[in-house]
């Protein structure tokens, strides 16, 4: 467990530092289009680190308000308030994450937040609508697990950081492809030309980049989270019936997107369930199969 930590905190600072390194570019790249000058790469630098900064202290709040999630409270969802206060004498965390609730109608629950000390569980109204109790203790013990082994810090920063990496690139792409340069002179022309190249790449290369970030995210923590949650309530059929439950739900998770699908229990984007449920995970799933992760359940018994 303490590996697992020293790990995802080393992890988190390389990504930290590549985003950087890639936003002073993707910056750059926009002032020298809006012809800023030499000042230009002084001001991607500053931006760059505002927004990780930004990411690093922010990303939770950041996600609870993508999600539209109200703080849970006693009088209307006493059963998960109870749950998780019960969790917390075995997880061994010291500091009560906070709990919130967002209204749609798919079961999931994610957790978010930089350390565990200023941690959140968020969990949809159809997941406390459609698990019974023990179903819900295994989902959130699953959430616990990836708070105690930070797996959140790693997993909040990418999220909000592969999100502000694209939202640059379409920027970029507008600014390039809708007139933002000056064509009088063949040298303007050519440096245009090249430019042009750099925003088209940068478009292509955008959405796959953030693929690769998310899986820094190794789907063997969702296995390791997994096998923490039953260390935590000792009943690993609670969790298996819960996973199987999310996995024949056929909602769309409305406030779910591509930046932020990997914090989520289970994959927020359901497949055509009249071709069949997929039977394993590929090479570029944010979350290992359903199957995989019950069948490693079932061997811990």
């Amino acid at each position: 467990m303490f590996e697992n930590v020293k790990k995802n905190k080393m992890e988190s600072g390389i990504i930290i530092a590549i985003f950087i390194v890639v936003i002073t570019l993707i910056v750059y790249y926009i002032c020298h289009a809006l012809r800023l000058g030499t000042m230009s790469i002084v001001f991607a630098l500053i931006f760059s680190i505002a927004s990780a900064w930004g990411s690093y202290y922010y990303s939770d709040k950041i996600v609870l308000s993508l999600n539209r999630a109200r703080p849970a409270t006693k009088e209307e969802d006493l059963k998960i308030v109870n749950i998780l206060d019960a969790l917390m004498v075995t997880s061994g965390l010291s500091t009560k994450p906070r709990l919130y609730v967002t209204d749609d109608p798919q079961p999931n629950a994610f957790a978010t937040g930089r350390n565990p000390e200023n941690a959140v569980i968020c969990v949809t109204t159809g997941l406390l609508n459609k698990l019974d109790y023990y179903e819900l203790e295994g989902v959130i013990a699953h959430e616990l697990s990836h708070i105690k082994n930070y797996d959140i810090r790693l997993s909040c920063v990418v999220s909000v950081m592969v999100g502000f990496i694209v939202m640059l690139s379409d920027l970029f792409s507008r600014i390039l492809f809708w007139g933002g340069f000056d064509n009088d002179r063949d040298s303007n022309n050519k440096g245009n030309g090249i430019l042009m190249v750099i925003g088209l790449i940068l478009l292509i290369l955008s959405p796959i980049f953030g693929s690769l970030m998310q899986l820094a995210l190794s789907r063997k923590r969702e296995f390791l989270a997994d096998a923490t949650a039953v260390e935590f309530t000792r009943n690993p059929d609670g969790l298996i019936s819960a996973l199987q439950k999310l996995e024949e739900d056929d909602n769309q998770l409305v406030t779910a997107n591509s930046a932020t699908a990997n914090m989520y229990i289970v994959n927020p984007f359901k497949k055509n369930t009249k071709e069949g449920k997929k039977k394993s995970s590929s090479l570029w799933s944010t979350h290992p199969s359903i199957e995989d992760r019950i069948e490693a359940l079932k061997n811990l018994r």
